[in-house]
């Protein structure tokens, strides 16, 4: 039976700012990208998030970003390697102590914003997040797009990396995708999920410029700050379970291909 995971960037609120609709999304969500502190995110929020994760059943990933709270990390930043090896490795500990104070352990890492877009298309990058990961935990699955230089990075490190596709994100020809939403804001949940049965099911979608672009999708994004958020992903999961496709945590869809 086919597999593919769902997941959502969440614990981005800080403080008195209220980002993202958390908690409305556990319940559809297979695996949440929890924000660790540097473009969202604070202590209370993270134990807090982990806390609605373990009640709804939800695997927990790490979603490090630069060091941007003002930009919410949406900004390209000049750093060096060493110092992007500090900020995932720091990122990732301070999630997985809250993780292990409630009995749950790091499934997965997501980079966030700038630095994702930056290590998809820097092999150097790429290669400096895959062995940060790796230091901490070897099994960890990373978050990637097709065709990036992080897929290439993982076979060369010896992490898992599961390909992403996006549900509320439009694609680009060359695989990429266009990192804020652009476009008409979205009306027909069940046309929007039904592109992405075609993006699990048949392995296309239809890029921002029109044309057809294959891709394989084993993890679908979709972000809770989207307007209308919950009930896209409630149209995804019906569309998928209509179609006989199984929504499970990412090193579930992925089975034994974990790299050990």
């Amino acid at each position: 039976m086919l597999k593919v995971d769902l997941n959502c960037d969440m614990g981005e609120s800080f403080g008195l700012y209220q980002i993202g609709n958390d908690e409305e999304m556990m319940q559809y969500i297979t695996s949440a990208n929890i924000a660790c502190g540097y473009h969202g995110g604070d202590p209370h929020v993270m134990r807090k998030t982990v806390e609605l994760a373990k009640q709804y059943g939800v695997a927990i990933g790490a979603h490090p970003g630069f060091p941007d709270l003002l930009g919410f990390g949406r900004r390209h930043m000049s750093a060096t390697p060493s110092e992007i090896k500090d900020y995932i490795t720091y990122q990732m500990g301070a999630l997985r102590e809250f993780a292990a104070a409630l009995g749950m352990k790091i499934q997965h890492c997501k980079p966030h914003g700038a630095l994702y877009m930056l290590a998809m298309e820097d092999e150097q990058v790429a290669r400096i997040i895959l062995e940060a990961i790796a230091e901490i935990d070897i099994n960890t699955v990373v978050y990637a797009m097709n065709h990036s230089a992080v897929v290439e990075a993982g076979k060369k490190v010896g992490i898992r990396v599961a390909k992403e596709v996006y549900s509320d994100r439009e694609h680009t020809a060359s695989g990429s995708i266009v990192l804020t939403r652009k476009g008409p804001s979205i009306q027909d949940y069940n046309k929007m999920a039904e592109r992405v049965v075609r993006m699990v099911k048949g392995g296309i979608v239809v890029a921002n410029t029109g044309e057809e672009v294959s891709l394989k999708a084993e993890t679908i994004c979709i972000h809770g700050d989207t307007p209308g958020a919950p009930k896209l992903a409630k149209a995804i999961v019906e569309a998928l379970r209509a179609e006989n496709v199984t929504i499970s945590p990412i090193q579930d869809a992925l089975g034994s291909h974990i790299y050990k």
